[in-house]
């Protein structure tokens, strides 16, 4: 069994973190969540991965090469062109981009697990892959049951009794909805559905490729497993999962580095005035960051690697990108800093002129001077 995973998207929903970072590269616990995606898969056998890339794809590439240190073969579809010398992303669609893959080198020729980028699962792979084979299907699309008051947030999916689609409604309202079934991201592709995307054009996966299948009556089924799925579809998501996995609740991630006392993790060669703060978890502290004497922080907050809590600077319930500089006696509370761009939990920009903003944030590996009475952010 083969893998595809979708990367080529902008991530629009997701900014200011998808600005300089494409959205399965965005870290949960230090790490992209993409990376978590491809260690899942090697666990249920899979050896060969495409994936198609677009937007900031070098940061993609960079990050996982050939595959070779995650026990997998990875293989790149860029979507886009040069022009005038510089490379121009130009996404053709999520079954586009398979097409694209399939007329360049028939990569589809056995059954493939086709998964977005940007989410989180423990999904039984092989499991799934054996129930789409026991049924005939051709395309498989794995769905969740969602509570019906966020049935809004998600494309739903309606079946017969027998478990094969028969239609979709996109985001419908609680009162619209017939069925609380939602469409995960994830697909089984027999080779031969591949043939029904058309070449050298753009064409999406769920608005042009599964109503084709219902149209023609095609062996389409929905498979319904329990498993933990964590989508981040808007900041403000970001900030919940964040909130989640440094509490815990997802048993299969660890906290990474070392924990030095109850509740509290700290990467290597840190340098905290352990006597003079405050540090309730959970907390991670990364490698290089500085807590001066007088800090508070109080979890569940993250600190990425190089940061520097200036002294009598509170960092409450957020979390800071690499080489984040809170200044002197100002509070961070419940936000998300990501280079020069800060968002609260509900995912409104914090600009400089903010008459609400009590906070001061730089790149910490630049010297800088802090105004008096207004926020800075700058690289």
């Amino acid at each position: 069994m083969k893998a595809m995973i979708l990367a080529a998207g902008k991530g629009t929903r997701v900014r200011p973190l998808t600005y300089e970072l494409p959205k399965p590269m965005i870290p949960l616990l230090g790490k992209p969540v993409m990376a978590y995606l491809i260690e899942h898969l090697v666990k249920h056998n899979i050896s060969e991965v495409m994936i198609n890339v677009s937007y900031l794809h070098e940061k993609i590439q960079q990050y996982f090469g050939d595959g070779h240190r995650f026990g997998i073969e990875i293989g790149y579809s860029f979507e886009g062109d040069i022009s005038n010398g510089k490379i121009i992303p130009s996404p053709v669609g999520s079954a586009g981009g398979m097409r694209k893959i399939q007329d360049f080198g028939g990569f589809f020729n056995e059954t493939t697990i086709v998964i977005c980028g940007d989410a989180i699962i423990d999904l039984d792979i092989t499991a799934a892959v054996a129930e789409h084979r026991k049924s005939g299907a051709l395309v498989s699309l794995v769905a969740k049951e969602v509570p019906m008051d966020k049935v809004s947030d998600y494309g739903i999916v309606l079946t017969d009794d027998d478990g094969k689609i028969i239609s979709f409604q996109e985001k419908p309202s609680q009162t619209e909805a017939r069925s609380n079934l939602a469409s995960t991201g994830i697909y089984i592709f027999e080779p031969e559905a591949i043939d029904l995307i058309p070449s050298d054009s753009a064409f999406d996966i769920g608005s042009d490729l599964f109503p084709l299948l219902v149209e023609k009556k095609l062996p389409f089924y929905a498979i319904n497993q329990q498993f933990n799925w964590i989508d981040i579809g808007l900041v403000s998501d970001y900030w919940k999962v964040m909130q989640q996995l440094l509490r815990g609740e997802v048993p299969s991630m660890k906290m990474p580095g070392k924990q030095v006392k109850p509740g509290v993790w700290v990467g290597l060669n840190v340098h905290i005035d352990w006597q003079n703060t405050i540090i309730q978890g959970p907390v991670y502290i990364g490698s290089g960051s500085r807590i001066d004497k007088g800090t508070e922080i109080l979890g569940p907050t993250w600190i990425s690697d190089g940061c520097h809590v200036q002294r009598g600077g509170r960092v409450i319930r957020s979390v800071l990108f690499e080489y984040t500089r809170v200044g002197q006696d100002y509070c961070f509370e419940e936000m998300v800093v990501c280079g020069e761009y800060c968002v609260d939990k509900h995912g409104r920009m914090i600009h400089v002129d903010d008459d609400a903003c009590d906070l001061i944030w730089s790149d910490a590996r630049e010297k800088v001077i802090y105004p008096t009475n207004y926020a800075q952010a700058r690289l």
